[in-house]
């Protein structure tokens, strides 16, 4: 990069630069880097969405809610009375039958064992059962 100077010493052979000189590869680099960050499309982090133009129209009925309770035994009430398998496969049969389902919250407490609550809920998913929510999460958070 600089420029070596003859020593003085008085001999007639130059001596031989040993440096490279890089100023050309640099400006080679420079004008390929441009060259890069130019050709390189502009990068859309954007999601194309198909909004719903205009207000939605307002509900004219609040929905129907049946609440289905998990005990910590496995015990499982139909809007606050107890009811065995058999009864609660016809009542889900019959939400799943009517034209406007009626949402169905489950509940089960803390401590219910797993296979009971998803035994309500295969049963319902057989049945046919569409509106189903799992109610009262908060319970489980730590």
């Amino acid at each position: 990069m600089g420029m070596q100077m003859g020593s003085g010493g008085g001999s007639a052979d130059p001596e031989v630069m040993i440096e490279m000189n890089m100023t050309p590869l640099i400006d080679v680099m420079l004008v390929l880097i441009i060259m890069l960050i130019i050709t390189i499309p502009i990068q859309n982090h954007a999601i194309n969405l198909n909004m719903p133009t205009g207000n939605p129209p307002p509900k004219t009925t609040e929905p129907v809610v049946v609440n289905i309770d998990v005990d910590f035994d496995g015990t499982v009430a139909w809007n606050g009375v107890t009811v065995n398998s058999a009864e609660l496969d016809s009542k889900l049969q019959a939400v799943a039958a009517a034209p406007d389902q009626p949402e169905v919250h489950l509940r089960p407490v803390a401590v219910v064992p797993y296979k009971s609550v998803a035994a309500v809920m295969a049963a319902a998913q057989r049945l046919g059962v569409t509106k189903i929510g799992m109610v009262g999460n908060e319970q489980f958070l730590k």
